[in-house]
């Protein structure tokens, strides 16, 4: 058995995205920052990987996923590189030595760097937040499970439009083995062996 080595993983905590008065805003995503902060302080403090799943769309919409283009192409442009928008919030604003992956897919991990990287730094174990359940931390989660990760989700640094799409999502990942704890269970369980 290989020794655990843990990263944290924050999806998609954009200004686009968080902030409440953004047009593209997820409801319940802002108030998960308090507590992303805190995991992501304690990865801090024990020097463990973090990485920053941002989503980037060109302006033109030639990446964007099929059933948005014609809504981005209209004016409901979000994620543009070098916006004020497509930054991460300034309260989880990545420091030296933390990664920046780039994606414009649901999942962290295609046709993106991720699982090279994590590889190479002897990742075996993953503690997940951000936005949202349904897509892009879902889509992340079951990718790092088909690779044989094991995963962790943070439930209260994590969001939802809605609380029941927040638990119908939380059952169906319970249902493939990742674990799903509260901020205040994962820091005292030493998630960052």
């Amino acid at each position: 058995m290989h020794e655990k080595k843990s990263a944290l993983m924050i999806i998609d905590m954009q200004k686009d995205f968080v902030l409440p008065d953004s047009p593209s805003s997820i409801p319940g995503a802002y108030v998960t920052i308090p507590n992303i902060k805190k995991v992501l302080a304690n990865f801090r403090d024990h020097n463990l990987p973090v990485f920053h799943i941002v989503r980037e769309y060109r302006a033109d919409g030639s990446d964007i996923e099929k059933f948005r283009f014609n809504e981005f192409v209209n004016g409901s442009q979000c994620a543009i590189p070098n916006t004020v928008g497509c930054e991460v919030v300034d309260e989880l604003k990545p420091i030296d030595g933390e990664y920046r992956i780039v994606k414009n897919r649901f999942s962290g991990f295609m046709n993106t760097e991720l699982d090279l990287i994590l590889r190479r730094l002897g990742v075996t174990d993953l503690v997940v937040t951000g936005t949202q359940y349904p897509n892009c931390v879902r889509a992340t989660v079951f990718d790092a499970v088909a690779l044989g990760y094991d995963v962790t989700v943070v439930t209260d640094a994590t969001s939802a439009a809605t609380k029941e799409i927040e638990a119908a999502n939380i059952v169906d990942l319970k249902n493939v083995g990742v674990r799903c704890v509260s901020t205040s269970e994962a820091l005292a369980d030493e998630l960052y062996a």
